[in-house]
């Protein structure tokens, strides 16, 4: 569990019950005639305690919220795309290329940072819709939190939306928003074993992305290596290397947006 937000499947508390603690003595023996029970006045009796333990699923309210997300998008046909990954691997970047390079799609995005306005305004220099979540000192973005950047956008029918989570590989793993998919986006800097290091993550993944290709000739990266990994704990999420700076690779990124955007306009209301 995480010490910071208590993001976990379960939490523990445990409770101290205080008793009453009777003082009548029933021995099975005669003390000596030297013995004395009275107690000196520095001798104190502790409570006795019990310890319980009691599990309560923290995440349960959020999963509510995150359905009714969930469903007001599908009744809209927006496709939401939770996208998470460590800080700097290049989520504003891509995401800045693809709203000036797919222009003709109607896009929004909701961004997600601890402080300052920063990414917003990047995207918004594209012209695209965007809200900013300041969580402070939170790791992620939740439900409710998707709620109401949702009511501030109001994005249209149709729309393919963006959710740029907080810069972090633990926590976005647990808390669903009510996205169609979570997309992983990596770089060749951050080392092969990443899919490892955080297998919850790479589990829950509808796609990962490993960007900054162009610099794998000057980093110690295994993308064959990576990809295996990815597949050890997700064995059916798609790997996409790309690099973001000279565009090798895009193509298959807007390849599997339009994909996912088919898959709901295809969906019965």
């Amino acid at each position: 569990m995480c010490a910071t937000c208590g993001c976990g499947n379960d939490s523990a508390a445990v409770i101290t019950i205080p008793h009453e603690h009777g003082h009548e003595h029933e021995h099975g023996h005669e003390h000596g005639a030297g013995h004395s029970h009275e107690h000196g006045a520095d001798h104190v009796h502790l409570p006795v305690t019990e310890t319980i333990t009691l599990e309560q699923k923290i995440l349960a309210k959020n999963d509510v919220l995150a359905e009714r997300n969930r469903e007001w998008l599908a009744r809209r046909k927006i496709v939401a795309l939770n996208m998470t990954s460590s800080p700097g691997a290049g989520k504003t970047s891509l995401l800045e290329r693809t709203i000036r390079e797919l222009g003709r799609v109607p896009m929004a995005v909701i961004e997600g940072d601890q402080e300052t306005l920063l990414d917003a305004e990047r995207i918004r220099a594209t012209g695209c819709p965007v809200v900013q979540i300041n969580t402070g000192a939170g790791c992620h973005l939740d439900a409710e939190m998707m709620h109401r950047a949702l009511d501030t956008l109001d994005p249209a029918a149709g729309t393919l939306l963006f959710i740029e989570n907080v810069g972090n590989l633990v926590c976005p793993a647990l808390f669903d928003l009510g996205e169609k998919s979570k997309v992983v986006v990596i770089s060749v800097t951050e080392g092969t074993d990443k899919p490892l290091k955080y297998p919850h993550m790479f589990a829950a993944a509808g796609l990962v992305i490993v960007n900054k290709t162009d610099l794998l000739p000057y980093v110690d990266f295994d993308l064959d290596k990576c990809r295996e990994y990815a597949h050890s704990v997700n064995p059916v999420v798609e790997i996409l290397p790309m690099s973001v700076t000279t565009g090798d690779g895009i193509s298959a990124w807007y390849a599997w947006l339009a994909k996912e955007c088919e898959l709901v306009a295809s969906d019965q209301p």
